[in-house]
């Protein structure tokens, strides 16, 4: 099977959620399934390995999984990227434009030093408004953000031109039209 129709078999869609005229993209069915599962994290960190990354960083709560991974395959330290008030440490924090609104993601003040390759990851890239946030906060402190890997691109929102825009090279797997 390609990647693509592995990918398309693995991953459920969920018509009119959170409200009607979306198709929710849902991952865990792929998390499910081992092998869909092992496939996706191989071929996102394919084209870093051998690489120097310091860091994989995630955001909150897909991009966890997928971060934890990537990061034991690349001998790669593991960044969470939480929504405010989640960690326990010193922390820098920034909002970012939600569909509906603003919100606020904050990392540990000391995950990343300045220099530090890292890569970006989370589930799915839609209107990019939380990405890219996480990529500012990440470069606020000097990280060196070498690119943002997600497993579904959403190309009609753009959220990846804004990406590309800060100077960052986006990696996804498969695309799904609409929202």
């Amino acid at each position: 099977m390609t990647l693509h129709e592995t990918l398309e078999t693995a991953i459920r869609t969920i018509p009119d959620y959170p409200k009607p005229g979306i198709m929710f993209r849902d991952i865990t069915t792929l998390l499910g399934d081992a092998s869909a599962f092992r496939r996706s994290v191989d071929e996102l960190v394919h084209p870093y390995a051998g690489t120097k990354i310091e860091k994989i960083a995630g955001v909150e709560a897909r991009g966890f999984i997928l971060g934890g991974a990537m990061s034991h395959q690349l001998s790669a330290g593991f960044v969470p990227i939480r929504k405010k008030g989640k960690l326990p440490h010193d922390t820098v924090r920034i909002a970012y434009s939600l569909e509906y609104g603003v919100d606020e993601m904050e990392m540990h003040r000391d995950a990343v030093k300045p220099g530090d390759k890292v890569i970006l990851v989370d589930d799915l890239i839609a209107t990019g408004g939380t990405a890219e946030g996480a990529v500012k906060l990440l470069q606020q402190m000097g990280a060196d953000v070498v690119a943002a890997c997600f497993v579904i691109d959403l190309p009609d929102l753009g959220g990846r031109a804004k990406i590309e825009a800060l100077g960052v090279p986006v990696r996804t797997l498969i695309e799904f039209e609409g929202d």
